[in-house]
């Protein structure tokens, strides 16, 4: 049997705002514009909503979460139209957690169903983020990101502007993303991938032998520098014997931006510097020959 909406006497609720059944606004809450609450949501306190903002059955919502404010781009002007934020169903926001407005025209911010966000992480303008996903304390995703379902990025990870992070992946605490990190994979630290995830496959029932299929694909097509064609041909020569090598290889081929490099390659920076040598480009070889030009 639904109930009516429960609003302490304390929120601020606009007129708007649509509530489904059984809806728990706590005190202190304040939402604004265009708001759709689906049924059993609950706002615990201290909680303030700005639509366009649309929201599934069963989400939770702690203490000082912001939801679907205008995005940190210097190019959107406060006002501007925007197609805010969808969150899908059995979600959970934990304190402090900041889900930011899209900028573009008719694809909103979306979080999908059964996330968790824990304390003080954030998700930026037009972030796509699928299901299950989970984002420990602080970790951060910029603007753009795609995060496909299953994924779990550790504490204070910071994912960069426009990055992608296929299936079943996992970033580990403290780590900074520059580059793709493809299905499957582990990656720590400054890009580099570590390996496969075969806790998370183990835990969601992937078979014995597609986990060690996906191994030797990661030894042979990530862990070392291969050229990329070369490494879409190996994840797809294993693609019959195991179908989630064929989704590292459309991975790959939808890349638009690097792909996080195996512990075998070298660091960017390395390659970068190299090239620089090769071309003949001046190089400082060491810290007192940059501080005795200086004189």
């Amino acid at each position: 049997m639904s109930h009516a909406a429960t609003i302490d006497p304390t929120a601020i609720v606009g007129k708007e705002v649509k509530l489904g059944s059984n809806v728990e606004i706590g005190p202190w809450c304040v939402l604004k514009g265009d708001i759709t609450l689906g049924d059993n949501v609950k706002l615990i306190s201290n909680v303030q909503m700005q639509g366009p903002l649309k929201i599934g059955e069963g989400c939770a919502f702690y203490p000082y979460a912001c939801i679907g404010f205008e995005p940190q781009d210097f190019k959107f002007k406060p006002g501007s139209p925007t197609p805010g934020v969808e969150i899908g169903s059995h979600c959970t926001f934990r304190e402090n957690v900041t889900i930011h407005a899209a900028t573009h025209a008719t694809i909103p911010t979306r979080i999908g169903n059964n996330c968790y966000f824990m304390v003080q992480s954030h998700a930026g303008h037009d972030c796509q983020v699928g299901n299950n996903v989970t984002m420990v304390n602080g970790a951060v995703l910029g603007g753009h990101c795609e995060i496909s379902d299953f994924v779990t990025i550790g504490g204070l990870a910071a994912i960069h502007q426009f990055l992608r992070i296929g299936r079943f992946s996992f970033v580990s605490g403290y780590s900074g993303m520059t580059a793709d990190i493809p299905p499957f994979c582990m990656a720590y630290g400054r890009n580099p991938l570590m390996g496969i995830n075969q806790v998370g496959l183990r835990r969601n029932k992937f078979a014995r032998e597609h986990i060690q299929k996906l191994r030797t694909v990661f030894r042979l097509a990530l862990q070392r520098p291969v050229p990329r064609p070369d490494a879409i041909a190996i994840c797809e020569s294993h693609a019959a014997e195991c179908p989630p090598a064929q989704e590292i290889a459309d991975f790959l081929k939808n890349a638009k931006r690097p792909i996080a490099g195996g512990a075998l390659r070298p660091p960017r920076e390395i390659t970068a510097f190299l090239q620089s040598v090769r071309r003949g480009e001046p190089v400082w070889a060491s810290g007192e020959e940059e501080e005795s030009s200086m004189h």
